[in-house]
């Protein structure tokens, strides 16, 4: 008597582990793409057709919306913020700052913080969007 077996033997590859390891794989991807954000504090940077990068030694000056400084994400008052400037420009010999200011702040604010910098000879970049 001969018994046929209904089912056939069919190769497998075990793919539970998978899941897993994608998912660590885009915790790891996530964390690191956040820590390789250099400016930490949120703008709405204004919008321009082209944008240049540069890759020299600078300062980052960011001010928010409630008109808050921020050297390098550390906080400093207005009042104070002309001294630490020129107290970092004097360490570095390149004198680049790049000032992220919000789209919708006043004109003024910008230009007060742009005669700080020809007051003291410092090169200012407006940090834009795409």
């Amino acid at each position: 008597m001969a018994i046929k077996r209904n089912k056939r033997f069919s190769a497998e590859i075990p793919t539970s582990s998978l899941g897993d390891i994608m998912f660590f794989l885009l915790l790891f991807f996530l964390i690191i793409s956040t820590l390789a954000n250099p400016n930490v504090i949120k703008l709405m940077l204004p919008k321009a057709n082209t944008n240049e990068t540069t890759n020299k030694q600078y300062i980052s000056l960011s001010v928010t919306e409630d008109k808050r400084y921020f050297i390098n994400k550390e906080e400093v008052p207005f009042s104070q913020l002309e001294s630490t400037l020129i107290t970092r420009m004097t360490n570095g010999e390149d004198k680049t700052v790049i000032l992220r200011i919000p789209y919708n702040l006043e004109v003024q604010d910008l230009v007060n913080l742009l005669q700080i910098g020809s007051k003291h000879k410092l090169n200012f970049v407006i940090a834009t969007s795409k």
